[in-house]
């Protein structure tokens, strides 16, 4: 009798085939995203005392001083997972879900459906386009006769893939906007003697960049191509029922309530707290917004924050409920706040013991002003391979990439661009930010990896002549 993982290669395409036999290297030799952040920790610490003037002692306070200096971000982006899974498990959501199920009737208009609105609600939080898009496909796979399950899940994480790091959720470019999201060390690189107040680079010369927007269209019509091409008409692919995987009614989860609660539950269980905190909440960022300047230049993590958190009251209604979605989302927050304070201390060791500075100038070296986007998109979707966080990588990088930036005069906003369609490349190939959702779909990365690494394949040079042709109508600084 054939193994099903033997007949899953032998029906595969050749890169679907490559694909699988990298999962199987990756999922045997790759250690966990923690491990690389020791290594890295390690291999700073002896670079800086090697390539640096700075004594061992003096590499051994800079990390220490560095190691706690992103605990405000490092809640923030802890807030923008867990505010994101409440969204997505709020019962509103649901209905939206059931009623989007019910559009598709080919097994290529699934996948593209849930390849679409995995992009689109990616661009307002990943956070929320992880849990979305997940329990969407479920339930496109419950309606769709004949269609590949295994397709239907790569789809629901492709706005990881592609669009989430252009969009308002975007670890590098909200943290090149919100003060205290890095150290004062980087915000001095990044305003270079005050050519850039503050080192702040707002969404405007960022997310919300006419260029930005070209590329983030371009990369969903490219990417949803895709998917619809590579799925294999109805009873070529696997449904569920191939796998042995039986696709119950998803349900929304609600904490307990009692017949006859005490005034303290009535409280938990009535919505006119909620209702008081979303006026309170919603009548400050009326305020917030008028009082500024730029409105857009006003956006920032902890306005997106607080926007994703009143609407989470909204849609739970209670702050019971609200309470029972926070719990649920929790454990998917512990290596955000596992990792983050090794990735402030790299950054300060970098930054203390001026190693940016020699790192900075092998970019300068090897780049120009038109091939320097490309070249940091390429950087960042290749260490993005072994440190799987946008937000900890930028605050890695930041340092030098953005002082090579300054050398060759090359629009900052549009590096911090650059950066992140190349960073989100990398969960293309990289199955970390996937674990969340493959327990929901009951597989495998190496079920799903046959598709993101096509997508990848077909993505990277768009990505590549995105960057460089874009980047080439912007001008420096801003």
């Amino acid at each position: 009798m054939t193994h099903p993982g033997s007949r899953d290669l032998s029906e595969a395409g050749f890169l679907a085939r490559t694909a699988l036999h990298l999962t199987n290297w990756t999922e045997r030799w790759v250690p966990d995203a923690f491990v690389f952040a020791l290594l890295a920790t390690l291999f700073v610490v002896v670079a800086g005392v090697a390539f640096t003037p700075s004594s061992l002692p003096q590499v051994v306070d800079a990390w220490g001083h560095g190691l706690w200096e992103l605990i405000p971000f490092t809640l923030q982006m802890a807030l923008i997972i867990i505010t994101g899974h409440v969204l997505a498990t709020s019962p509103p959501v649901g209905k939206v879900i059931r009623a989007l199920a019910a559009w598709p009737t080919t097994p290529r208009g699934a996948v593209a459906l849930v390849t679409l609105f995995a992009m689109v609600s990616s661009w307002f939080n990943w956070g929320f386009s992880l849990i979305f898009s997940a329990v969407l496909a479920r339930e496109v796979a419950r309606r769709v006769v004949g269609v590949d399950y295994r397709a239907l899940a790569a789809a629901s994480f492709l706005g990881l893939g592609s669009v989430w790091a252009q969009g308002l959720s975007g670890s590098a470019a909200l943290q090149m906007a919100t003060l205290g999201a890095l150290q004062p060390q980087i915000r001095e690189i990044v305003s270079h003697g005050g050519l850039v107040a503050g080192g702040l680079i707002p969404f405007r010369h960022t997310i919300f960049l006419w260029q930005s927007f070209v590329s983030v269209v371009v990369e969903i019509v490219v990417v949803t191509t895709v998917m619809w091409l590579a799925t294999p008409p109805a009873g070529r692919g696997k449904t569920a029922a191939d796998l042995g995987i039986a696709l119950a009614e998803a349900e929304v989860a609600s904490p307990p309530t009692t017949a006859k609660p005490t005034p303290g539950q009535w409280l938990e269980h009535s919505p006119i707290l909620s209702w008081l905190i979303v006026l309170l909440g919603g009548t400050y960022l009326v305020r917030y917004f008028m009082q500024a300047d730029e409105p857009l230049n006003a956006i920032n993590l902890n306005t997106v924050n607080l926007t994703f958190l009143l609407l989470g009251f909204l849609l739970h209604k209670t702050p019971a409920r609200l309470m029972h979605a926070v719990q649920s989302a929790t454990p998917a927050v512990w290596g955000i706040i596992l990792q983050f304070p090794f990735y402030a201390g790299i950054a300060g060791v970098i930054t203390a013991t001026h190693l940016n500075q020699g790192i900075a100038l092998m970019f300068v070296r090897f780049s120009n002003a038109h091939t320097f986007p490309a070249i940091v998109a390429i950087y960042s979707a290749v260490l993005g391979v072994f440190v799987p966080s946008g937000g900890s990588k930028w605050v890695v990088e930041a340092p030098y990439i953005m002082t090579a930036a300054h050398a060759l005069k090359v629009h900052l906003g549009w590096v911090v661009a650059s950066y992140d369609l190349g960073e989100a490349l990398a969960n293309l190939v990289q199955p970390f930010w996937m674990l969340p959702i493959l327990g929901l779909f009951q597989l495998r990365a190496r079920d799903v990896m046959g598709y993101t690494f096509v997508v990848f394949l077909v993505l990277v040079p768009f990505v590549l002549l995105l960057v460089t042709l874009l980047g080439s109508t912007l001008s420096y600084p801003l």
